[in-house]
Formats: structure tokens, C-alpha cells, sequence
């Protein structure tokens, strides 16, 4: 009988990447679920998920697959699946690994140029006839010469740290253990990351562990001039602690990918200048969506064939 794979939300490349091999099923909803659960749970090997899913993979839906040997998450984030439970039961969680690192770094470089730059700002000043009226706009900052923040120097995190250094800036460093053989310097603490740099990037998983880590003490330490830049999780930002230090002026800007309560977006933030919002799309590119979905197939295929998944987490 071919192995039970479980998708959580229909995701078609990856389901033409299974069938040949496995049997696909689709979570129903709500209404359905239990029943569908009570039925086909104990046929299920293997799990298909992605942070945007909706569904949480915690203990209470491992408890009705009690086969499940394999959770595979299409997305670097893996703060929806319950990483006790899994533990608990030997269940191997598997991510998109760097699949996806490229399309990040380059949207989160792009953040700092447009808010270095001041580029979609410009864009606004020429189409309000704002540059007709009042002439030139204020100068800008060059990006060459200034410091990068990077928290989480994982796979996105090196990246940025290449297209940073290859524009003449310095990168530094906060992570959860040093990284000796690389060339940047590491910080032991955000809060002296942020009093170091001009522009501080989130490129680090969310979770219980890193929630509110950019707090105000962090937001403080940036100052007055510093630049926050969010593409890694909505949860790993004080929201709250944010859209006050912008509307007081003790933060110089922001460019946020993600948010707390995605697609809710703080109206506070809707008017600021200062302030580039984007609807999580940093990783969404046919490329890196290409990638990730193949290598969900791959940590599949490789378990199941008796082989080491490609990216197990941690």
C-alpha cells in the first residue's frame, strides 16, 4: 500500500511530486476534520505543512496520526509545528533549508536601499507634484561605509551579509552561538548589536524563543537615526514597542515583511514616511517557491527510501 502523506493545504506541485509514489491526503475542514481524522489518521507517514497553512501541527492533531514519522515544512519557519510534541514521539521535523535564502536577502537589501535612498519616497514626492512645488528633496544617506545588524546569521543572514559586504558595508552580528570561522563580528547581546549599527535586520525564526526579542531596550539602542528591517517573523518584533518609537521619532525608519497578526498591519504605521510595508512576500518568488516545494518531495523521498532527510531541524 503506498505511504500516507498528509497536506494540511492543497499545494499542487508538490502533490504531482508525491503521487507517483505516495498517497496524498487533503486535511478537510473543521466540520470534516474529525471525522476524516478518526478514518484516515492511521494511515498517515508523513506530513506536508507551511507556516501561511493556518493549521497548527501540535499535539492535538499528532495525537488522532498516530504514524506520522515525518513533519516536511515548506518554508524555513517551523513555529507552527509543536517541536515537543515531535520530540516526544521521534518525529523528524524537516524545513525548506536555503531554498528560499536568496529571494530574502535580496528583498531585505532592497528595504535598506529604498530606505536608505529614499526611492518609493521619491516615487511619492514626484507623483504628488510635490518635487514641481517645492524642488529637490532632502539629500540621502550612501549605504556604502554604514553597519548591518544581522540577527540570525543563518542561511538568509549570510546571504545579506554578501550583498552587504559587496556594497562596501560592515556586518556584524548577533546569533545564538558565535560563528568563529566567519569574518564578521559577533555581538553577544542584541541590544549591543543594535547600539553598534545603522541598520538592524530580523532574519531569525519565530517561536517562544525569539518572541519580542526586538524590544524597546533594542529599538533604544538603534536610535533616533537607525533603520529596524523585519524579514523574518512578525513574533520576533515588540509591534507595540515599534510603531511608538516611530511616531516619537526615537527610530529613523523601518521596512517590514511580516507582521504579528498577518494580514492585520497597525493602522498607526499606514501614514508614517519613514515606514515601507510589504505583505510578506520577501521569500515569494517562482525560484525560492519552486525550490522549496522540490525539497519538501526530496526529504520525503530520502526518509521513506531509508535515506537521511535533506534538512532535518535541529
Amino acid at each position: 500500500m503506498p505511504i500516507g502523506i498528509l497536506l494540511v493545504t492543497p499545494l499542487k506541485q508538490i502533490e504531482r511530486g508525491l503521487t507517483p509514489e505516495f498517497r496524498v491526503h487533503h486535511l478537510p475542514a473543521p466540520p470534516e476534520r474529525a471525522m476524516f481524522l478518526a478514518q484516515t489518521g492511521p494511515q498517515i507517514r508523513g506530513i506536508v505543512t507551511y507556516t501561511g497553512s493556518g493549521v497548527q501541527v501540535d499535539a492535538a492533531l499528532l495525537a488522532a496520526l498516530p504514524h506520522v514519522e515525518i513533519v516536511a515544512v515548506m518554508g524555513a519557519g517551523y513555529e507552527t509545528v509543536d517541536m515537543t510534541a515531535t520530540r516526544a514521539r521521534g518525529i523528524i521535523v524537516t524545513n525548506a533549508g536555503a531554498s528560499n535564502a536568496v529571494d530574502v536577502a535580496e528583498h531585505a537589501f532592497g528595504l535598506i536601499i529604498d530606505l536608505a535612498r529614499g526611492i518609493t519616497a521619491g516615487d511619492r514626492y514626484v507623483r504628488a507634484g510635490t518635487w514641481r512645488a517645492k524642488g529637490r528633496m532632502p539629500l540621502t544617506h550612501r549605504i556604502a561605509g554604514r553597519k548591518l545588524g544581522i540577527v540570525g546569521l543563518g542561511n538568509i543572514g549570510l546571504e545579506l551579509a554578501a550583498r552587504a559586504t559587496a556594497f562596501g558595508m560592515t556586518v556584524m552580528y548577533h546569533n545564538r552561538k558565535p560563528r568563529p570561522a566567519l569574518a564578521y563580528a559577533y555581538l553577544p547581546t542584541v541590544v549591543e548589536l543594535a547600539r553598534q549599527v545603522d541598520f538592524l535586520v530580523v532574519a531569525t525564526p519565530g517561536g517562544p524563543a525569539t518572541q519580542h526579542l526586538i524590544d524597546r531596550d533594542v529599538i533604544d539602542a538603534l536610535g533616533a537615526d537607525g533603520v529596524l528591517i523585519n524579514v523574518g517573523r512578525g513574533s520576533v518584533v515588540d509591534e507595540a514597542a515599534l510603531v511608538t518609537a516611530l511616531n516619537e521619532r526615537r527610530l529613523g525608519g523601518a521596512g517590514l515583511d511580516v507582521f504579528q497578526n498577518e494580514p492585520l498591519v497597525p493602522e498607526a504605521l499606514l501614514p508614517l514616511p519613514n515606514v515601507i510595508l510589504q505583505p510578506h512576500l520577501a521569500g515569494a518568488t517562482y525560484e525560492g517557491v519552486a525550490a522549496a516545494m522540490s525539497l519538501v518531495v526530496d526529504n520525503l523521498r530520502a526518509y521513506f527510501a531509508g535515506e537521511p532527510p535533506l534538512t532535518p531541524v535541529d
